[in-house]
């Protein structure tokens, strides 16, 4: 089983922040600083220049990476602002797509 402190963060992975003003927000990381801070950033209110610095302990980590942000830092060092919506946009559907599944199957 796969606890919340043995996943590393990665760049391009989608987060959910749990403490703060922005606490219930998703947003993607876009960079690393060390093993317990990070920056991420939305597209819309909290863009990529100016990435908020947050404590790994204060987000919660899915599983769920998005490639086309990942190779856009990999590549360049930055990401749109557009692609950071549309990964967050992509996940937040799936999401939502598994949640009315599951209602069908439970249901």
């Amino acid at each position: 089983m796969v606890s919340e402190s043995d996943i590393i963060p990665i760049p391009g992975q989608i987060v959910r922040i749990v403490r703060g003003r922005d606490a219930g927000k998703y947003c993607v990381i876009v960079d690393i600083m060390d093993s317990h801070f990070v920056k991420v950033a939305d597209g819309d209110r909290r863009k990529f220049d100016r990435a908020k610095k947050k404590n790994v302990s204060h987000l919660e980590l899915h599983t769920e990476i998005s490639v086309e942000v990942k190779n856009s830092i990999d590549e360049t060092g930055k990401v749109t602002n557009g692609k950071l919506r549309f990964a967050i946009a992509k996940f937040l559907e799936e999401k939502d797509s598994d949640l009315r599944k599951g209602e069908s199957v439970d249901g």
